[in-house]
């Protein structure tokens, strides 16, 4: 039976010693997460356990309490001095390793997580942010609730048995929501140029920032798109909304737009909670290779920070420092690849720093690890173009990827590959 608490009540049921694990996107328990964060000694020897959306969740749970620690698989605004500093642990893992792990690989003593209202069942939705939740829910030791009146329950999400909710409390705030991204005209010439490998009935998963909207903005002539990926955004609301996504050619969730959470505005999440073509899946299906491959024509389109000569992606470190995480992107890209008719697209200004620093690179920079393999990558977008690599020969590859970075450094990059590759 639930026993309902204040939130100031939640440290105390936390001892010393204990894995805590805490939703992110939509399902962050703000209102538990401010209590925690007063003074105190409530957090002390905790380990926190989270998989934060970076400009969505903060994750910084090693500032709760000296002795506090944290592990994390993102690297966020508010974590990433913590981070470099040691005083978080992170471990580089693709979001479906994460699952795995959470699931298999660590013990669980409590976990907190927000919920909308329980209807009149034996059951609670998980509401629109079931990404993780479920990998840790069949095994926590107890289990604590923010019940937010403000959160959407959908008719198509995992569900909590209320008999496994353990202490619960009442609150209402605005469910956590993520800016929209302003776009310029590199953006809008990249999602041209994205638009252009997108046929209709395609199943897409995409990223989040400028260049994902982008793409979906200049998608709006296409017909009969699917979905599959770990966060909606606004612009997949667009296309849902005008008819161009229907997923009914997909042969798995046929009709359906299979998402893990909301990536967007208070619109898009009360959207998100009525609409009856989402549907709301874990990472263990939005992300799994083996569910992606029964998905003919799935193209998967992320971002990236730089991509080398060989084709090797950096796409969640800046200096040797990480501003990120891996996230689902290998996942979804190796999933692409065994569709049948499937691609994936990694997509990236030409350049950065006002065009002074060029975003094609002889070779990663010094510090910066290997996002994605160069066996795994397919088609590269600019605002210059696009080029498939994925079957080239070294020395066609590096000219297609020269080609498709900014002119000014285009004599550079052939005299480094040149370099790179005397013979």
């Amino acid at each position: 039976m639930t026993r309902w608490i204040e939130a100031d009540d939640v440290a105390g049921l936390l001892k010393p010693g204990m894995t805590v694990f805490i939703a992110g996107a939509t399902a962050e328990p703000r209102e538990i997460l401010q209590s925690l964060a007063r003074p105190g000694d409530g957090c002390a020897g905790l380990r926190f356990v989270s998989v934060p959306v970076p400009g969505m969740n903060g994750g910084n749970f090693s500032a709760l309490h000296p002795d506090a620690k944290a592990t994390t698989f993102f690297a966020t605004p508010e974590n990433r001095d913590a981070v470099a500093r040691g005083q978080i642990d992170f471990v580089p893992l693709q979001y479906r390793a994460i699952y795995d792990y959470l699931e298999h690989g660590l013990d669980i003593d409590a976990a907190i997580l927000q919920l909308p209202p329980a209807g009149d069942g034996d059951a609670v939705s998980l509401g629109v942010g079931t990404d993780f939740a479920p990998a840790v829910l069949a095994k926590a030791g107890i289990i604590i609730g923010e019940v937010n009146d403000q959160q959407p329950a959908p008719a198509n999400a995992p569900e909590l048995p209320l008999s496994r909710l353990d202490y619960a409390i009442e609150c209402d705030r605005p469910v956590p929501t993520y800016p929209s991204a302003k776009l310029d005209d590199a953006a809008r010439a990249i999602g041209g140029h994205a638009a252009e490998l997108i046929s209709d009935g395609d199943c897409l998963q995409i990223g989040m920032g400028a260049i994902p909207d982008a793409i979906l903005a200049a998608l709006g002539d296409k017909n009969d798109l699917g979905f599959q990926s770990g966060m909606i955004a606004a612009g997949v609301r667009a296309l849902a909304e005008a008819g161009n996504m229907t997923g009914r050619m997909k042969a798995i969730d046929a009709g359906k737009i299979v998402t893990g959470a909301t990536l967007g505005d208070r619109d898009l999440i009360d959207w998100a909670g009525r609409a009856p073509e989402l549907a709301f899946r874990p990472v263990s299906h939005t992300h799994d290779v083996s569910v992606i491959r029964q998905i003919d024509n799935f193209v998967s389109i992320n971002s990236a920070l730089e991509v080398d000569l060989f084709g090797q992606v950096n796409a969640e470190m800046l200096g040797g420092r990480q501003i990120s995480g891996t996230g689902g992107f290998v996942d979804m890209m190796r999933g692409a690849a065994l569709s049948r008719g499937g691609r994936s697209i990694v997509a990236l200004n030409a350049t950065a720093n006002g065009g002074k620093i060029s975003r094609i690179v002889a070779s990663l920079s010094p510090g910066n690890a290997t996002t994605a393999l160069r066996t795994d990558v397919d088609y590269i977008v600019t605002e210059y173009g696009s080029r498939c690599i994925r079957h080239l020969p070294l020395k066609a590859r590096t000219e297609a990827l020269i080609e498709i970075a900014a002119p000014q450094f285009r004599d550079q990059l052939r005299d480094d590959g040149r370099a790179l590759s005397p013979a």
